[in-house]
């Protein structure tokens, strides 16, 4: 319900308040019945029980049909409650039993406005314009709005004839203000944003639908399927099981509801997975999901983020390529796929390829911050590689184990070591195995080695100076708080 309605319902509701008081002058004189039927009421409206004051204020209405003010109060609920056909008539029976009755008039006025009943609407806004009374300036004021009202529907359905939904939405929206309860505009609204692929703006119409038409089963499969093709399987659930609320055995919304109702579970078991880091899991879960029937492009699209995320943290080089590439291709901004993309890139020692990610990334509005930092650090990456790589150097991956840094240093070591090495280009060996040295000394220290991962070198200064041994003065030497430790075994 929008801020119009709100406002006119606690204005409805505040109008019966103030002519309560006014019940006891005709329920006195032994209508005691009557008089508790209306005093229930009032309570329960009060209380916001709208259903069971509805029962009460009925039996004042069957206790007294004589009585203008019992419709009026009636009627009020029903407007409260959204049902404006059973509302109307009592409205019509409180003015027929009191036709000086202005407040009901007022509201019956209103409420065939608000329906869309634009000619019935004119012959109350012209008897209250007529009158002496406060509220003919502003039935004046509607009376004169209604034929601009009844051009723009004109317009509308005109525009759609010719498929300018856009221009018919602007139309329709302006009949709408002043008939938020029309069911045949929404409708045609709806269509249109359909049309343009506004489809939460169509949702939120047909949301109004199934509030004005009761037992709505259509509107609610309808909003299930627009949801489905978001890629909402949450909500798409919530709407069809509000169709089946009102009619379990629906034909249509039964099997849909089926479907949905495993896609929504596989949906959320895949995302349980990679919030477990069980990447391997939800590749296989979500594989699975894009086999289903019919499936929309928007869920294609959300397992395909999905698989490009999990495959970069998997280190799948290909198949991470392949799925965020998919993505990209849909969606050229998105932002979870260049950086997914990007760090697995980094992974693979691909900074340069990482780096024209990440730039991608940074210059779309309002990225977040995560982007200013992976660009960063791809950056210093990138940089660092074109000097000193410890794991190149070693011959080892990223991912590599202590032990196989280890194992690899040993065996390097023994190859380059200045004592053992019988090449000829001893000054050769001596910077190669201070590098193969420098290299075990940071990749085993895992302080050393974050800080190496994140683009920064923690020896770079050494590396910088033109003596390949720095401030070491030689492979044993000490410097800047290292001490390189060779073991053979």
């Amino acid at each position: 319900m929008d801020v119009r309605n709100v406002v006119w319902w606690i204005r409805t509701v505040l109008t019966v308040f103030l002519s309560l008081d006014i019940d006891l002058v005709f329920v006195m004189g032994g209508q005691s019945e009557v008089e508790k039927h209306l005093a229930e009421g009032k309570r329960l409206l009060q209380e916001g029980q709208l259903s069971d004051a509805l029962y009460h204020y009925a039996a004042a209405v069957d206790g007294d049909p004589s009585n203008y003010l019992t419709y009026f109060k009636r009627a009020a609920v029903y407007l409260a409650m959204g049902q404006t056909k059973k509302a109307l008539p009592d409205l019509t029976s409180s003015i027929y039993l009191k036709p000086d009755f202005l407040q009901a008039r007022v509201e019956r006025a209103s409420t065939l406005l608000k329906i869309g009943k634009l000619d019935d609407a004119v012959a109350d806004y012209t008897e209250l314009a007529t009158g002496s009374s406060s509220m003919a300036v502003d039935a004046q004021t509607t009376l004169a709005a209604i034929p601009n009202i009844k051009t723009s529907v004109e317009m509308a359905e005109a525009l759609i004839n010719k498929h300018d939904y856009r221009s018919a939405v602007e139309r329709l929206g302006e009949a709408i203000e002043f008939c938020p309860w029309d069911v045949h505009l929404r409708e045609l609204r709806a269509q249109c944003y359909e049309a343009i692929g506004m489809l939460q703006s169509a949702i939120s119409d047909i949301k109004m639908m199934s509030r004005l038409v009761h037992d709505n089963t259509d509107a609610f499969h309808r909003m299930s399927l627009l949801y489905y093709h978001m890629g909402e399987a949450e909500d798409s659930l919530r709407e069809i099981r509000e169709c089946l609320r009102l009619d379990p055995d629906h034909k249509v919304c039964f099997p849909f509801y089926k479907k949905v109702k495993k896609l929504d579970k596989q949906l959320r078991t895949a995302s349980e997975m990679i919030q477990n880091q069980d990447y391997s899991g939800a590749v296989t879960k979500l594989e699975t999901i894009l086999t289903t029937d019919e499936l929309s492009e928007a869920l294609i699209l959300h397992c395909s983020v999905n698989l490009c995320h999990c495959h970069s943290k998997l280190k799948n080089l290909k198949e991470g390529e392949e799925w965020c590439g998919k993505v990209l291709e849909v969606e050229p901004e998105s932002i979870d796929a260049l950086c997914d993309r990007a760090e697995l890139y980094i992974r693979h020692q691909m900074y340069e390829e990482a780096v024209k990610d990440y730039q991608t990334a940074n210059s779309i509005e309002d990225h977040p911050n995560k982007v200013n930092e992976g660009l960063e650090r791809a950056q210093r990456l990138l940089k660092q590689s074109q000097k000193r790589d410890y794991y190149k150097i070693l011959g080892v991956s990223r991912t590599a184990s202590k032990g196989e840094i280890n194992k690899s240093y040993r065996k390097l070591a023994q190859q380059w070591h200045p004592d053992t090495y019988d090449g000829e280009d001893r000054a050769k060996a001596e910077k190669m195995f201070y590098d193969i040295a420098a290299a075990k000394e940071v990749l085993t220290d895992p302080e050393l080695r974050e800080k190496f991962d994140n683009g920064e070198d923690p020896l770079d200064h050494e590396a910088q100076n033109q003596n390949p041994w720095g401030q070491h003065g030689g492979p044993f030497g000490h410097g800047h708080g290292f001490t390189f430790k060779f073991k053979w075994q």
